[in-house]
């Protein structure tokens, strides 16, 4: 299965010259089912595999992809060029990419292939910025850029391995995440940041499981400012329970956030970036909503119209609900886990994301929790690189949310009726 998962691998890095989008649909497909079978080998003798094979073939996926040109995605080449903006001084919130008082920065490779470079400043919030001016510092390219978020994402697995000792598990389930194809194209191969979300959110629950609920609190805000997403974990890690003053974990996110904002301030409102016009562009607002996936989908199959605030609203309703129960949640890091899992899996379920790099962090919780269904997410997502330029098509949404619902529940009605 090994050599199954490697060799396809080649077979989509054939495609790259070309930007042949289907075949490397289809060869990262059946990467997928080659890596699903090496899961359940695993399953049946977990003890077969040991740390070192794991992470010899963790290597081997990832070696091809770096060593690749950036294909699939233009992402990396705003990252060096924000870096490069704040080495030279500047906040990288204040001016776009092509305004002339950064004419001296621009190159011909990276500065030339920044997306929107004309239309939008940074979107990315500022513990990612000081990341990208860390690594630009190191040396100003793309591809060391891909070598610091790799080591943030080695960060992340060592991180996880410790938390798989502290529940008793076998420290090769890893392999969950060390193993899947998507974190290999998309952190490797076109270097996303979403690297600096599987490094901090491990970590906040490694430090939440030793009982530090400050430096949890500093992990969690760090996390939360590399992509925003990661708030929805707060209630997970969180324990305001009775008689348990947990103000440490908080205080220390808040601070934690107020302080990495600080050195961009100067800009005022402009800190938030293309934040606000990003959410418009993906039609994920209130007034639009289409960027949905079920508000399409209900009126594709069924005719049913639905306002974006209509659907924001509801979403917001199951999340707050969720939230609560976890904050309700019994003692114990099992159940924090689990929790983690509930929530990343609804929140990506209801907010549908229209690329597939979104999806690369729902494999942390799917591999501390074992829950084999939430591994459906990130690898059908590869099917996200055929949409179409007018949002989701129906069957990707289909296949990746439908799949992962009937997975999820035929895994419960097995537990139930083994148990």
């Amino acid at each position: 299965m090994v050599v199954l998962l490697l060799a396809l691998e080649g077979a989509g890095l054939l495609t790259q010259p070309e930007h042949r989008a289907g075949f490397f649909v289809l060869a990262v497909c059946g990467q997928g089912a080659a890596y699903l079978l090496s899961v359940m080998v695993w399953r049946r003798d977990p003890a077969r595999i040991g740390l070192v094979a794991v992470f010899v073939v963790a290597a081997l996926l990832r070696l091809g992809p770096l060593l690749a040109p950036v294909t699939w995605s233009n992402d990396i080449n705003r990252y060096v060029w924000d870096g490069r903006v704040q080495n030279a001084g500047i906040n990288p919130y204040c001016c776009l990419p092509v305004d002339e008082s950064l004419a001296t920065l621009r190159d011909g490779t990276v500065w030339a292939n920044i997306n929107r470079a004309d239309t939008a400043p940074t979107i990315y919030p500022p513990a990612a910025q000081m990341v990208f001016a860390l690594a630009v510092r190191l040396h100003d390219s793309i591809f060391a850029m891909k070598l610091v978020l790799l080591a943030a994402e080695a960060i992340g697995m060592w991180a996880m391995i410790r938390l798989l000792r502290r529940l008793e598990r076998p420290p090769s389930q890893v392999l969950l995440y060390a193993w899947h194809p998507l974190p290999a194209w998309e952190i490797a191969g076109s270097g996303h940041v979403d690297a600096l979300v599987v490094a901090f959110v491990p970590l906040a629950l490694l430090a939440a499981v030793a009982g530090r609920r400050g430096w949890a609190g500093v992990a969690l805000g760090a996390a939360v400012l590399s992509k925003f997403i990661p708030v929805i974990l707060a209630p997970a890690i969180w324990r305001p329970r009775r008689g348990d003053s947990d103000w440490h974990f908080p205080l220390a996110g808040i601070l934690t956030v107020v302080g990495l904002y600080l050195p961009y301030l100067g800009v005022g409102a402009r800190v938030l970036g293309y934040l606000p016009g990003y959410t418009q562009e993906e039609r994920l607002t209130p007034e639009a909503g289409g960027g949905f996936w079920l508000v399409e989908a209900l009126q594709t199959v069924a005719g049913v119209t639905m306002s974006g605030g209509v659907y924001l609203a509801g979403s917001g309703m199951v999340m707050l609900a969720l939230g609560i129960a976890a904050l309700c949640r019994r003692p114990g890091d099992k159940a924090m886990f689990r929790w983690s899992a509930v929530l990343v899996a609804a929140f990506v379920t209801l907010l549908s994301p229209h690329y597939p790099w979104y999806f690369v962090w729902v494999l942390v919780p799917a591999t501390l929790t074992g829950w084999l269904p939430m591994l459906w997410l990130p690898l059908a997502a590869v099917l996200l690189y055929w949409q179409d330029s007018d949002g989701i098509p129906v069957w990707v949404g289909a296949v990746i949310y439908g799949g992962f619902l009937l997975w999820s529940a035929a895994a419960l009605i097995w537990r139930r009726k083994a148990a």
